[in-house]
């Protein structure tokens, strides 16, 4: 289930055929699950609610033919390896991997492993691979380190183009958004011919905010669906069904993070790549995001419409100079408002498209109601009928 199944439609922008990431040819997306256990945490047994997703940038040789790249840090209490060289370079090698806080270092692990696996030249090849994470300690034993390397090659082979698994998914098994179940979610925009034609897709993993900030296009649904209706993880019921007191030692209602990977298939520079991973925190904030203290929200967009960059090692390209093109920055603003409202769709078809969880200890997440959702979008003349008769 879809933002557009249950007809929201985010924007005015065109979608690609899929609206997802793998619009922009060559991308293809992979998830490994691992969904074991019930009841009371044992750390190291479970309940387990976890995983790996993947991002491939393109369908060449990833590992040693580089795209460029750009990065942005809306919140930084978060991680995203191998920065300092997209940073330094602009170039990113290699596909992306997106888990929970505690298991990053192993997906990181376990993308060079399946480098050093798959490129022919031994040691003339170096990896400076790209690991993401945000937290899903409400629902899994994300101390018991159930993620291995095998789940990153599962991913990685489970990769493919069309339609995005989303929501309960991958990397988003266990995480909760706006005090709903959340997860993983895309979408994509086509600009006009005027501006360039190019695609925009957007992926997330989304794990953030505050259940009354949020609002989906414009709708406060947030305030509109209080916690005394459909209770927060953060704020544990009593015994009589009332949200009660959240205790010292638990995280804030809204603790968690996002991450966006923002990719197009026109020719950006990377300090292009920059600036359009830069506005997906204004499609974060369309959806009432705050770049809280807690919040590790953290965008790359690389983008595929330069190919033949200079392999990526040590080996001698021979190449004194290397032609690429560049968007003209005149046009760029179509890019710009593509990024804003895929990576808004994006995190709503992470929410439509999230299940209620039950994991450690039997704590439950609950998935935000579709028919409240239509309702309330129905009332404030959101849906495209109504848009179209208030012209």
């Amino acid at each position: 289930m879809r933002a557009r199944d249950l007809g929201i439609v985010i924007g005015r922008g065109r979608t690609g055929p899929n609206n997802a990431i793998t619009d922009i040819a060559g991308v293809q997306v992979g998830h490994a699950t691992i969904v074991r256990g019930d009841g009371l945490l044992v750390v190291g047994e479970g309940p387990v609610r976890t995983g790996v997703t993947v991002v491939i940038p393109h369908d060449g040789d990833v590992f040693t033919r580089p795209v460029y790249a750009g990065s942005h840090r809306l919140n930084g209490n978060g991680e995203l390896t191998g920065l300092e060289w997209i940073r330094e370079t602009g170039l990113l090698t290699g596909p992306i991997g997106i888990t929970n806080t505690h298991s990053v270092g192993i997906v990181h692990d376990g993308i060079i492993r399946s480098a050093v696996r798959t490129v022919p030249f031994g040691t003339s090849f170096w990896a400076l691979p790209v690991a993401g994470e945000t937290w899903d300690g409400l629902l899994n034993d994300i101390d018991g380190f159930h993620v291995t390397m095998d789940h990153v090659d599962k991913a990685l082979a489970a990769a493919g183009g069309g339609p995005v698994t989303e929501g309960n998914v991958g990397g988003g098994t266990g995480m909760v958004c706006h005090e709903f179940k959340g997860g993983i979610g895309s979408a994509s925009r086509v600009t006009d011919e005027a501006m360039g034609g190019w695609t925009v897709g957007v992926l997330v993993q989304a794990n953030y905010g505050r259940r009354d900030w949020l609002r989906i296009d414009g709708v406060p649904v947030g305030e509109s669906i209080p916690v005394s209706e459909i209770t927060s993880p953060y704020r544990p019921e009593d015994e009589d069904g009332v949200p009660g007191d959240v205790p010292p030692s638990a995280p804030a209602p809204g603790s968690g993070s996002i991450i966006v990977i923002v990719a197009t298939d026109a020719p950006l520079l990377p300090h292009q790549c920059e600036r359009l991973a830069q506005r997906a925190g204004l499609g974060i904030a369309r959806m009432g995001g705050t770049g809280a203290n807690s919040s590790g929200d953290l965008f790359l967009a690389f983008a595929t419409g330069n190919d033949g960059l200079p392999h990526t090692s040590f080996a001698e390209d021979g190449r004194t100079t290397v032609d690429v093109r560049s968007v003209n920055d005149h046009v760029i603003g179509g890019l710009f408002d593509a990024v804003i409202e895929a990576t808004e769709e994006a995190i709503v078809n992470a929410l439509v498209a999230a299940e209620t969880m039950t994991g450690v200890s039997d704590h439950r997440v609950e998935a935000l109601p579709h028919d409240r959702l239509v309702q309330l979008l129905r009332k404030y003349n959101r849906l495209p009928a109504q848009k179209a008769k208030s012209k």
